[in-house]
């Protein structure tokens, strides 16, 4: 049986909307830059092909992987970042504004079981560290193979567990005691941090993602970051 979650999954919109105004430091400070080197590896995942295409980018938060790809990939013809969290929306957005990329970025609501676009609409989809928050991760998969094209791609980063037991050790003790609690006492908000620890914990092995994804039509290779610390999926529709 799994132990209850600090917040419910079905509240998560609104304890992101709570702590948005310190997310994008906090991200950087507790892992110490290394969000930006798994971000970049996401991103270099693009299809080779890139010239005109449409990316939605789920779990957009403050829109660090749209503008990734926006400032690496030139030819593309549209981003659209997604997210339930309109707080974290509303930072993207002047970020968006600040950089001289409305042209190619914008950003809507909604949420990963019921995406508010039509089948087929997208050439590639990126997620990064949303996946373990959908209440039902089936059925986000589901969304996320209904939009994409027929070969399109599915680009998702999530946070495992090292299977290397000599970084196994330390991480567990930084991923349990460290990082709630430094994350808890800037933000303010305990619960966000304690929720990313067990979230994070008893989270599927990356076998049983690939297992779901696959189920979903979605043909799959997952590399393992950092010692396993997070794994990068990238996948096919078929």
């Amino acid at each position: 049986m799994k132990r209850q979650l600090p917040v419910a999954k079905t509240q998560i919109p609104q304890t992101f909307n709570q702590i948005a105004h310190r997310y994008d430091f906090l991200n950087h400070l507790l892992s110490f830059g290394v969000d930006k080197y798994w971000r970049n590896k996401m991103v270099d995942a693009l299809p080779k092909d890139n010239n005109n295409l449409t990316i939605l980018d789920l779990a957009t938060g403050t829109g660090d992987v749209a503008i990734q790809f926006a400032q690496k990939y030139p030819g593309i013809k549209k981003i659209i970042g997604c997210d339930p969290a309109d707080n974290m929306m509303a930072i993207g957005e002047k970020k968006v504004r600040r950089l001289n990329l409305s042209h190619l970025i914008e950003f809507k609501s909604g949420n990963a079981h019921n995406l508010p676009f039509a089948d087929e609409s997208f050439d590639v989809v990126s997620m990064a560290f949303g996946l373990r928050n959908i209440p039902d991760m089936e059925r986000g998969l589901s969304e996320i193979h209904r939009v994409l094209r027929r070969g399109g791609r599915a680009i998702i980063l999530e946070f495992s567990i090292p299977e290397n037991t000599i970084v196994k050790g330390p991480y567990l003790l930084y991923f349990k005691h460290i990082l709630p609690a430094v994350g808890g006492i800037v933000s303010r908000n305990h619960k966000a941090y304690k929720y990313l620890n067990q979230s994070v914990e008893d989270f599927p092995m990356v076998s049983e993602i690939k297992f779901k994804m696959e189920k979903n039509k979605l043909a799959v290779y997952a590399r393992p970051l950092s010692f396993g610390i997070a794994t990068l999926y990238v996948a096919t529709k078929t």
